[in-house]
């Protein structure tokens, strides 16, 4: 049995477990092996503004999978296995500074690592240094603020281990270093899109205020949970425009990084599985 073929992906987050298939078209679904075990669920692909799109559930279909446990490196590669180039990747985000607020849908243009101990490369053997100053494509942040003038372009989003939540002396530091987003996913899904020559954004809803700049109690699950269902019909409209304004990725510098490089890895061709 062959496997459907897609150029878009979404990688959807917290509280973001379905998309496609909601008006009633066809919806076929692949389980893919990859050389780095399994994804975090079967990709489900169908079609979205006349475009093969594939949708993968980051955390599983049931969240079952915490930050710190998602297998990265084979969910970006079963997705490039498909033939997908352009990789849009929802997700949920607390505010770090006052110029964002719970409900703001923001496209950031920089990220802040810090994690430890996730496999975040292809690279395991020779000399390959990802070029990655500009994490994230200047070409789908376009479409993005086309399909949606409101969305927020612009900001760094910092992504920390998880799954626990910063203290508050943790959150006014990345605060006070500029930075304005938190998350626990972002990073190494987006360096390892560029490794694969795959085009990749983040774009992130804000649930709340970090615990840094929130009085209170500070940052609980059910809140994140609640302000991320409440916008779930906004964010899956967004990103259905979007993937309607993508423009074609030949060419991008998303992939020509490595023209005319030897990689040490392997990029898997969109083949058919069995």
């Amino acid at each position: 049995m062959s496997s459907p073929a897609a150029e878009v992906a979404v990688i959807g987050g917290t509280g973001f477990y379905s998309f496609l298939g909601t008006d009633g078209s066809p919806v076929e679904e692949v389980a893919i092996e990859t050389p780095y075990g399994a994804p975090s669920a079967p990709i489900a692909v169908g079609t979205v503004a006349g475009r093969r799109v594939a949708f993968l559930p980051r955390h599983g279909r049931h969240h079952e999978l915490p930050p710190h446990r998602i297998n990265y490196r084979a969910n970006l590669w079963a997705l490039r296995s498909l033939g997908v180039r352009q990789v849009l990747g929802p997700c949920a985000v607390g505010g770090l500074r006052e110029e964002v607020a719970p409900g703001d849908v923001v496209v950031p243009d920089q990220l802040v690592d810090r994690t430890w101990g996730r496999e975040q490369t292809f690279v395991e053997t020779g000399a390959v240094h990802l070029p990655f100053a500009d994490p994230y494509c200047a070409r789908i942040t376009d479409a993005v603020a086309l399909a949606d003038p409101s969305v927020t372009l612009g900001g760094t989003m910092v992504v920390i281990p998880g799954p626990r939540f910063s203290t508050r002396a943790e959150s006014r530091s990345y605060g006070e270093q500029g930075w304005t987003l938190i998350n626990m996913t972002g990073h190494p899904e987006a360096v390892l899109a560029r490794e694969l020559r795959m085009c990749y954004a983040a774009i992130a809803l804000v649930t709340d205020m970090d615990a840094g700049i929130e009085t209170g109690s500070g940052v609980g699950q059910e809140e994140i949970f609640a302000l991320f269902r409440k916008n779930l019909t906004r964010l899956t409209g967004l990103l259905g425009d979007t993937i309607g304004a993508l423009p074609d990725p030949a060419g991008c510098t998303c992939s020509s990084w490595a023209d005319g490089l030897q990689l040490t890895y392997e990029i898997p061709d969109p083949v058919q599985q069995v």
